[in-house]
């Protein structure tokens, strides 16, 4: 005979387990913060915070640290990544929510979630063959702000597809139902209705692919250039801060190591911090 188990015991049970779950990830987030904290500390504390920040050059070696041109290229990077990607992904979902036929729409939402499964170093590796060489035809080297950013729109633009269609398909019925009757056209009913409607959802969306964008490395390594300093133009070669982590952890040692640490928690402060205003931003569309 099979025991089977009261709905309030099987609810229990899936409350601890939920908790358990969400305890151990904000655990290991928790690690992962102090890690990078102790490790940053010994520069951090001779020092300091403003020299990272005031510094005018990198150079650990030579006792100056200067982070700000390399964020300064992560955050630029990312927003012009997100201007090309954001219009697209909603567009995309637009199209595929409400005009693609049903095998339409099947196919291009696969042909989203296969983009998304394309490793970093083939859209890397595409950037550097074949987008590289065509801004260099504009403007020499090639290798730039510009590839970096177009490349890192190839990223996110799953990310921002799949979540504004998730985002308008949780638009009650009932609204669409009441506008046509209404009288509303469909293009109105989408930019009156549907689009206010999704908003929060879709900009927690956007929120989260600019993480995404910001924590690239391979891809963005190949395309930008990796020259330490202020863009000034889009066609300028930068490095970000994840590519500078990656270039130069591999021989760091004592301070230089140290404030490669310094990088990696500036970083993750700053996708945490994309993550809270992706959570505060709401994240629900409104039901009847």
């Amino acid at each position: 005979m099979v025991k089977t188990l009261s709905p309030n015991v099987r609810d229990r049970r899936l409350l601890w387990t939920l908790s358990l779950s969400a305890a151990t990830a904000a655990g290991l987030l928790l690690l992962i913060l102090i890690f990078l904290a102790k490790e940053a500390w010994p520069v951090l504390s001779t020092v300091g915070v403003t020299s990272f920040v005031m510094d005018s050059s990198w150079h650990p070696l030579e006792g100056t640290f200067g982070l700000t041109p390399m964020l300064a290229a992560s955050v630029a990077m990312s927003a012009l990544a997100i201007l090309i990607a954001a219009p697209l992904g909603v567009a995309l979902a637009l199209f595929c929510r409400f005009y693609a036929m049903g095998p339409v729409a099947r196919l291009f939402r696969w042909a989203v979630v296969l983009l998304a499964g394309i490793p970093s170093v083939v859209l890397g590796l595409w950037g550097l063959t074949t987008l590289v060489p065509l801004i260099n035809d504009l403007r020499a080297p090639g290798t730039s702000l510009l590839a970096g950013s177009v490349v890192l729109a190839l990223m996110i633009l799953p990310t921002i597809a799949l979540t504004t269609e998730a985002a308008l398909t949780s638009v009650s019925q009932s609204y669409w139902t009441g506008a046509s009757a209404l009288g509303l056209s469909r293009e109105a009913i989408i930019l009156a209705v549907a689009l206010p409607t999704a908003r929060n959802s879709i900009a927690a969306g956007v929120l989260l692919a600019s993480a995404r964008a910001l924590g690239e490395t391979m891809a963005v390594l190949m395309v930008s250039g990796n020259v330490v300093q202020l863009p000034s133009s889009l066609f300028d070669p930068v490095r970000t801060l994840t590519a500078n982590i990656a270039l130069e952890m591999a021989y760091a040692t004592g301070t230089h190591r140290a404030s490669l640490f310094v990088s990696g928690l500036a970083l993750t402060l700053l996708v945490l911090a994309l993550a809270a205003a992706a959570r505060r931003s709401g994240g629900q569309v409104v039901h009847a």
